[in-house]
């Protein structure tokens, strides 16, 4: 299917149904114009937000430490040819558990929210963030292609500003060069691609969109990404988990708990187990589900 892809849609009044039926099972990205307007926080949760209530905050970016009020200064005036540093990513659980309610209600691409199901172990997340606020400024970009942890489905919305989204479908893996430490990070800069390094790479093709103020983008596991920023953004990142990525979810799992784990290796066989039990469970209650 992704193959036929030459663009990627914007929807409006989209109904839980038609997102499933038309892009969660068909595993392909869309961008939703009018969900994230409804938050509490849209058009609240600005740079200076973020600098009058949390700027005694301190995030360590690429070595050295910033408050947060030294770095929305610094989001403000990067350009491209002084960006800031990036990304700032700052956990919303851990830092601002009372802003949850203002990202609410929840945008789900799944039929149920596995992710925060009462039954999933969240050490199986391991330090992934299933809410997350990346801050940036104009000339900063992602530092490498990649596909997203554990397999893990994607929803970034903006909440401040815009942002640029390079997406590569999963029949272009082949083009992507994978790290031999880390097969799901691309050894290519997509912005500057050396072609005598990564031939390869010449036949690829992205899909890109802006994202606009108040859109969410949502796109499945297995589509390499990237992103550019060409103004003061500020984005919510939030993983997702639904049954077309459930076993790739546990198997991952399984499979770093072996090679990074190898003290306890002998609990990856009965985690494994609990997942692919815990995962018909899932399957059952959205049977019934509306």
């Amino acid at each position: 299917m992704s193959n036929m892809i030459t663009s990627i849609d914007r929807r409006s009044n989209l109904s839980r149904k038609e997102l499933i039926e038309q892009y969660v099972e068909k595993g392909i990205p869309v961008v939703l114009t009018d969900e994230a307007v409804k938050w509490p926080g849209m058009g609240k949760i600005t740079p200076d937000f973020f600098k009058n209530k949390y700027g005694h905050l301190v995030k360590e970016i690429k070595g050295k430490k910033y408050t947060v009020a030294e770095y929305v200064d610094l989001m403000l005036a990067s350009t491209p040819e002084n960006p800031a540093p990036y990304p700032c990513n700052l956990n919303v659980k851990d830092n601002f558990p009372e802003l949850l309610a203002e990202i609410t209600p929840d945008i789900l691409y799944s039929k149920s929210d596995r992710v925060n199901h009462p039954l999933l172990p969240k050490f199986l997340l391991g330090s992934t963030e299933v809410y997350e606020f990346f801050l940036g400024g104009n000339g900063t970009s992602f530092p490498y292609l990649h596909v997203d942890v554990l397999f893990l489905h994607t929803q970034i919305t903006q909440l401040w500003g815009s942002k640029e989204f390079f997406l590569y479908p999963p029949d272009q893996s082949a083009y992507m060069y994978p790290r031999a430490d880390n097969p799901k990070a691309s050894q290519v800069n997509p912005f500057k691609p050396d072609y005598e390094k990564f031939p390869l790479f010449k036949k690829a093709k992205s899909l890109t969109i802006t994202v606009q103020q108040g859109e969410t983008i949502l796109f499945p596991t297995g589509w390499w990404h990237t992103t550019q920023i060409h103004e003061p953004c500020i984005s919510l990142g939030r993983v997702q988990l639904n049954a077309s990525n459930w076993d790739a979810f546990i198997n991952d799992n399984y499979d770093l708990w072996k090679y990074f784990h190898p003290n306890v290796a002998k609990l990856a066989g009965p985690v494994r187990l609990y997942g692919r039990a815990l995962g018909k469970l899932m399957n059952l209650q959205e049977k019934f589900m509306a």
